[in-house]
């Protein structure tokens, strides 16, 4: 009688522990604070669900303009950074919110703009399609939100001799880069606008829309990934984060980054060192 009392503790404390592994690793997660353009690119639903199968770590993802992600992660909000403005990243590293940057994946910016160009855009020169632009005051939308792709057009603009003067057409939109495209794509004769490629190719509102400049080595658009610095915010998830760190930048999730495709197109190139 005492043995099978002792057989029927024992699995009762077993099965105890089983369920309270299983509720720990259902409970597992973490918040992973990114841009819009690996959101809206799709990318994010083809990486996360590979991630949470090798590690059991469920991801929220609250996606919003490079500068608004990295404020979010200054605040502790975020156990994860993953977003693509080098120098604000590196800012975050210098300033005490992260240990360290690693590179991740890159893709490229390209300009979107009415199929018939009137303004004599298309070609391979960022910084000459832009004059264009402001001479010709053609239609413009601009993220205006701070975001790393709104950091990048901000510096083609500076390389201009036209950055004081934009053209009457130049509006910012204070949105995401799919919401920028919206209201391009919907103008009446078409806008111009900068947009990463990933987004673009995930577009499927693109009316007379078409892709005018690509292949200028400015328009390199390199992502970065940073774990939130405990000794900053002690809240921070850093083994689980870390985690996420690791596993993207390694063999596994470099290998799903780069087996996203939209009609046999990569969108994003893995480059982790």
């Amino acid at each position: 009688m005492i043995r099978f009392k002792q057989l029927v503790i024992a699995a009762v404390v077993g099965t105890s522990a089983l369920l309270g592994s299983a509720a720990a690793l259902a409970q597992s997660s973490i918040v992973i604070a990114s841009t819009t353009s690996t959101e809206q690119s799709g990318l994010f639903g083809h990486l996360l669900p590979e991630f949470k199968k090798a590690t059991g770590i469920d991801v929220k993802v609250v996606a919003l303009g490079t500068g608004q992600a990295i404020d979010m992660a200054r605040r502790g909000d975020a156990d994860v950074l993953f977003v693509h403005d080098k120098v604000a990243e590196e800012k975050f590293v210098a300033d005490g919110f992260a240990a360290r940057r690693q590179e991740v994946m890159y893709n490229d910016f390209v300009l979107i703009g009415p199929k018939a160009d009137p303004a004599g855009t298309k070609g391979r020169d960022i910084v000459a399609a832009l004059k264009k632009l402001a001479t010709a005051n053609a239609p413009f939308i601009s993220r205006g939100d701070k975001s790393g792709t709104h950091a990048a057009e901000l510096r083609f603009w500076k390389m201009t001799d036209t950055d004081a003067n934009k053209g009457s057409g130049y509006k910012e939109c204070g949105c995401g880069m799919g919401p920028a495209l919206n209201i391009a794509a919907s103008a009446a004769q078409g806008a111009y606008v900068l947009a990463d490629r990933g987004t673009w190719l995930n577009f499927k509102n693109r009316a007379d829309l078409t892709v005018l400049v690509e292949g200028d080595q400015r328009l390199f658009n390199q992502y970065g990934v940073m774990l939130v610095s405990a000794a900053k915010h002690p809240q921070v998830k850093t083994a689980e984060g870390q985690k996420f760190v690791d596993w993207v930048t390694g063999p596994a999730g470099q290998a799903t980054i780069a087996s996203y495709k939209i009609g046999g197109e990569q969108l994003f190139f893995p480059n982790a060192k």
